[in-house]
């Protein structure tokens, strides 16, 4: 008899805590780039112990790839899932640039609320409105986090202020408007609910998670899931991630999958996996409101739903921004073709922009009357590097020419897209950018002080701020701190001088030699180091005048048994100009090509030759 309630008493505790669990909170965590969305999901995975204490984990680690670690900034989002005071929270990463405004919008459609985090500095900013915009229209929750509140010169209450009249701004409405807000630094992990009284943990944000994040409440009927992101395995192929809306999961259930276009296909789960930490764990079924990975689903796209088998119901399918900037992709056809390289051929390039496609939505790729050229069409010049750079680590060799602005015809108007452009710079050089902005057509909206520093808002075509980064940074001292996002489309604005200074172009292949460089430094700046590999046709340097010039960097010096006092004065040669990949994409002409190898970077003419220049002369 004992044991037997003994038995029971066990089943009950098992139900009970199984139903304690069962509450989920998903909060998605946005923000403008650089406010500190990565660095705070570290300090809440620390807190809620998903490491041992002897577990090195390091900063950022959910910005696991190479590429992110480096620039400092979130690509792709991430789901991490913890646990605080018996509630599963499930937290998205989300990336803060607006040229992956793409990968946010599919990412909220899993979220009940949103946690939005604000500089106490520099307060709401171009990009904190794109993401909030997006989380107000799908009725989102938003908690607010003033972050940074230990730099000098920081206004926290006039930031709050801001954000309320930003919120009110973009049409959220009452029990949005009503949003509970804590203050810290969460670099040194702290939050409260007063900016001037420090704690010695984030547990106040973690309350106001689990308070004022809804619950998610199950509506009545058959299976719903809409896939907002994929996978990709290897092992086991596509894995489709999102959000059980209604109904249930089991592994080895008969689903219909519900397509964009309202066609119908049946299909099989092999399995089911929730997430649990940092990692995944097999479950038998998946509970309605929690975030789930499914494997075994064939044929599936973003925005498809996962319906029942009988009955099947779409679910709203998610809108995507269309891009607004193209690039040409064509194959290597450099006289150094496939020296680093693993994959050359147009073949390759294609299954690489393929597979891309599958999961990168704000992707088009184009084919063009060639077989070797395609055309890429993305978000901006970031988007695009970003999959460049990507590709070119995994051993592509391609050739990328001068990205271009989409134009569209409105009621027979040509309409170009226009951005919002914020510059962040000391307010001695302001005057500077200004005038920068304005000759690329931009219209000044804006301008405010903060400490010694100004923050400018302007309007400018997008094809304006191909290029803008670097001169800037030149003219500012690399103090000037610049966000841009699309706003809409508008009619064409005139033309926009483009880059003042010709190229130099070499005129043979061979070595460059430090006696030929030196002799033509007051020709202008040089690309190339001495000693490197250079060929017939390539960019070597920026002609100190507008048209292009051919020089010859290749000769050495003819000896002679004649000595004369005071000529051998030592070479003193210039360090070369090296470009970042979006700096060589943006500084490129119309007749030019960046060459991309996975060791490399070379700029280069279309056509090799002087002849085939001047035949083939590109206005």
């Amino acid at each position: 008899m004992h044991a037997q309630n003994r038995g029971f008493l066990f089943l009950f505790t098992l139900a009970l805590a199984e139903y304690i669990m069962s509450t989920t909170k998903n909060i998605a965590i946005i923000a403008h780039v650089d406010h500190g969305k990565t660095t705070l999901v570290d300090k809440i995975m620390y807190h809620c112990q998903l490491f041992r204490d002897n577990e090195n984990t390091g900063d950022l680690i959910l910005d696991n790839n190479d590429l992110e670690r480096e620039r400092g900034i979130t690509i792709t989002s991430k789901n991490v899932s913890v646990v605080y005071k018996d509630t599963k929270i499930n937290i998205i990463d989300t990336p803060g640039h607006a040229d992956f405004g793409g990968e946010v919008e599919r990412v909220l459609n899993m979220a009940d609320g949103v946690l939005l985090l604000v500089d106490a500095f520099e307060g709401p900013m171009p990009q904190t409105r794109f993401v909030l915009q997006k989380a107000i229209d799908l009725g989102l929750k938003p908690c607010v986090v003033i972050n940074k509140v230990d730099k000098e010169n920081c206004t926290p209450e006039e930031v709050h202020e801001k954000v309320f009249d930003l919120m009110f701004e973009l049409g959220a409405e009452e029990w949005q408007l009503d949003f509970p807000v804590v203050y810290g630094s969460a670099k040194h992990n702290w939050m409260s609910d007063d900016w001037q009284n420090q704690t010695d943990s984030i547990e106040p944000l973690l309350d106001m998670v689990i308070e004022h994040i809804p619950t998610f409440e199950p509506e009545d009927g058959n299976t719903q899931m809409l896939i907002t992101s994929l996978d990709y395995s290897s092992f086991t192929g596509r894995i489709a991630i999102g959000r059980l809306q209604r109904g249930s999961l089991k592994e080895g259930q008969q689903i219909s999958l519900v397509k964009r276009d309202g066609t119908i296909v049946k299909s099989k789960i092999k399995e089911l996996f929730t997430f649990e930490g940092l990692g995944r764990k097999k479950v038998k079924e998946v509970a309605t409101g929690d975030i789930c990975a499914i494997v075994g689903l064939e044929g599936f796209e973003i925005g498809d739903t996962i319906a029942d088998l009988e009955n099947p119901e779409g679910l709203k399918t998610i809108a995507i921004d269309e891009p607004t900037m193209s690039m040409l992709f064509t194959i290597n056809d450099s006289p150094f073709f496939g020296q680093d390289g693993k994959f050359v051929t147009s073949r390759h390039i294609k299954e690489r922009l393929e597979r891309e496609l599958e999961k990168n939505l704000a992707l088009r790729v184009n084919e063009t009357d060639s077989a070797d050229k395609f055309l890429v069409f993305g978000r901006g010049v970031l988007h695009l590097s970003v999959l460049i750079e990507t590709m070119r680590r995994e051993g592509y060799e391609l050739q990328i020419g001068q990205p271009q602005v989409i134009i569209k015809e409105i009621d027979g108007v040509k309409c170009e897209p226009i951005e919002s452009l914020t510059i962040d710079l000391p307010e001695e050089v302001s005057g500077k950018a200004v005038e920068m902005v304005s000759i690329r057509k931009g219209e000044m909206t804006g301008m405010e002080a903060k400490g010694d520093r100004m923050l400018c808002e302007f309007l400018i075509p997008s094809r304006g701020i191909i290029g803008l980064r670097n001169q800037l940074l030149t003219a500012t001292a690399g103090e000037a701190i610049m966000a841009h996002r699309f706003l809409e489309y508008q009619p064409m604005k005139g033309d926009i001088p483009q880059r003042q200074n010709g190229s130099l172009v070499s005129m043979e292949k061979g070595k460059a030699i430090p006696y030929s460089i030196d002799k033509l430094q007051d020709r202008g700046k040089f690309f190339v180091d001495p000693g490197e590999d250079i060929y017939e046709g390539q960019v070597i340097g920026e002609n100190s005048r507008g048209d292009d010039m051919t020089i010859n960097i290749t000769k050495t010096k003819k000896l002679s048994n004649v000595r004369s006092a005071g000529a051998d004065d030592k070479a003193k040669i210039v360090p070369a100009i090296k470009f970042s990949l979006e700096e060589a994409l943006e500084y490129i002409q119309k007749d030019e090509y960046v060459e991309v190898t996975p060791k490399h970077l070379r700029l280069r003419k279309i056509y090799l030759t002087e002849v085939e220049r001047k035949r083939n002369k590109i206005a």
